[in-house]
């Protein structure tokens, strides 16, 4: 058997798939639990799906659960494959949760790995609100298709934590700095690209003041270059760092700053880096493994192996001893903005 890619790479290139059908899935109020008794993938190590927005969850639940089925039955991908009339690599993409599974195709794999009926219900239900379509997609273009996994999966954790060493993170920038940053880096958009941009980034922050689900605990760790370096318009820096500030003192956002006399962290070879953690399901173990969001000019990686978590922890954790705390981070840059901004 032909073994599955471990890891995903999404790019402007690999991303075409069936198009997702409008089913507006976030306004279900059921929850489906994944029990799979006899096969590969016991109860108690199977996740619950629960209300929420889009379909990257369901996708990678189904991809997941459909990988374990046919692992089981021994049957490799190619020969699955080719009982599907398609080729590898759309079987692959549909296994990582990359794209939709069309509930036909379904019906044809749990026949092929001889799935039970019970396992044979929650796999054609999963693959029906997979094809969900989030907030995110009414964006169009404005959100690149290699992005819109991301978004997903940023929607529905319960703790994200960023490293950047270059720039304010997305869900912490002002619209006037993001601006300034389409304006300078996207030159060839024009003015009503460039808001919708600006308006997408924008509504991305909502998810950190919900009320339902409850908002996800960020931490974000930022070089000390982040704050010197300037976009065009000294007010714009200054109501950026103000920004930083504020959304500081939420209860479940954290700004912290690792200075430049610290020295190279480790994450200097890693380099800009999300990681992403998600809810626990009534059984006590993860709806979704941690993943490690590292984002390219092109395209973006998806690491949710554990060597690959791991070696991102330990970077973490050399940011954590490094970086300043929360107060301090303060401190600094309320320093910072007076002298260099205001």
């Amino acid at each position: 058997m032909i073994p599955c890619p471990r890891r995903a790479r999404l790019n402007s290139i690999s991303t075409s798939g069936p198009t997702i059908t409008r089913h507006h899935w976030h306004s279900l109020s059921s929850t489906l639990r994944l029990r799979c008794p006899g096969v590969a993938f016991p109860a108690e190590r199977c996740c619950t799906v629960r209300e929420t927005n889009g379909s990257t969850v369901p996708r990678r639940q189904l991809g997941r659960l459909l990988t374990q089925l046919r692992e089981s039955a021994h049957i490799s991908i190619d020969a699955a494959a080719g009982e599907l009339d398609c080729s590898r690599q759309k079987l692959w993409r549909i296994e990582r949760g990359l794209t939709s599974a069309k509930t036909p195709d379904v019906r044809v794999l749990c026949e092929l790995y001889r799935a039970t009926p019970d396992q044979a219900s929650v796999l054609l239900g999963l693959a029906e609100v997979s094809r969900a379509e989030g907030w995110w997609h009414a964006h169009g273009s404005s959100v690149p298709a290699w992005f819109s996994l991301y978004v997903g999966l940023e929607n529905v954790a319960s703790s994200i934590r960023h490293y950047n060493a270059e720039l304010v993170p997305g869900l912490l920038q002002t619209p006037g700095y993001a601006t300034a940053l389409f304006e300078h880096n996207r030159p060839e958009l024009g003015e009503e690209e460039r808001k919708k941009a600006v308006g997408f980034r924008t509504q991305r922050q909502g998810l950190l003041a919900r009320r339902l689900p409850p908002a996800p605990e960020l931490t974000v760790i930022l070089s000390e270059a982040v704050l010197r370096r300037p976009v065009p318009g000294r007010s714009v820096m200054a109501d950026q760092l103000r920004h930083l500030l504020a959304v500081g003192e939420r209860h479940n956002i954290t700004v912290r700053v690792l200075p430049l006399a610290a020295g190279p962290p480790l994450a200097a070879e890693a380099g800009t880096f999300v990681l992403l953690d998600f809810p626990l399901s009534a059984l006590g173990s993860p709806t979704e493994p941690p993943t490690v969001y590292v984002e390219g000019l092109t395209g973006a990686l998806y690491l949710d192996q554990p060597t690959e978590i791991a070696a991102y922890e330990r970077v973490w954790r050399g940011l954590d001893s490094l970086a300043l705390g929360a107060r301090q981070s303060a401190e600094l840059i309320d320093a910072i903005r007076g002298e260099c901004y205001e």
